[in-house]
Formats: C-alpha cells, structure tokens, sequence
C-alpha cells in the first residue's frame, strides 16, 4: 500500500475518465487516491525523507480539496475546473522526485563509464 506510484495511477486515471466523460467514475479514483496518498506520507515519514512527505502532503491537500470541489458540485453540472486542476496538480507532485532521481547528476554517468564505452561497436561473443 505504500507505493508511490499508486496515488500517481489513481490520479491520472480520474483525469483520463473525466477526459472521457466517466465522471462518477472519476470521483471514485480520486477517493482511492487519497488513502494510498496517506500511505505514501506515513511510509516517507518512517523513512525520514521529509521532502517526499512534504510533497506527499501537498499533493494529499490537493487530492482531497479536488474530491471535496467535485462532490459538492450539483448533479448533472459540469466537472469544476478547480477539482480537475486539484488532481493533476497532485499528479505533477507525485512526478516531482521521480524527475529529480533521474535528471541527478550522476544518474548519467553509468552509462558513460569506460567499461560500458570500450564495448560500444565490438560485435557481441558467440556463446
């Protein structure tokens, strides 16, 4: 349950149905979200990384005011923009350290490393 990616599924899932005009279905991935949202904030507290809790729970915020906007809206209107904008705000939280990992210096220098280039254009061993 506390995988970071979950939250991140169930947010881009409520907005690719309420793209396709699933809305009820929509406001049910929005409220999966928000315990697997939870999840991921106790499992980065336990851990100690407080800039992943702290995006955690901006990203819970936005979940959680996105469900309340879109359950207070009146039967059959429109989906406020606001609960939309809620959840991919959350979505682009949860993208955030995924971002940062990769785009870190050294991430890149593995593939760089002398060993990995001296084999670049030699034909691969028979086996």
């Amino acid at each position: 349950m506390g995988s970071r990616l979950l939250p991140l599924s169930f947010a881009l899932a409520a907005t690719l149905a309420d793209t396709v005009g699933a809305h009820r279905l929509a406001a049910w991935l929005v409220l999966l979200a928000i315990p697997t949202g939870l999840a991921v904030i106790c499992v980065a507290v336990g851990d100690r990384a407080w800039p992943r809790a702290v995006l955690g729970g901006t990203a819970l915020v936005l979940l959680l005011t996105g469900s309340a906007v879109r359950h207070a809206a009146p039967l059959g209107a429109h989906v406020p923009a606001l609960a939309v904008s809620a959840v991919l705000g959350a979505a682009i939280l949860y993208v955030l350290p995924v971002l940062y990992w990769v785009l870190q210096p050294g991430y890149f220098e593995h593939f760089r490393s002398p060993e990995r280039m001296a084999g670049i254009g030699r034909p691969a061993s028979s086996a």
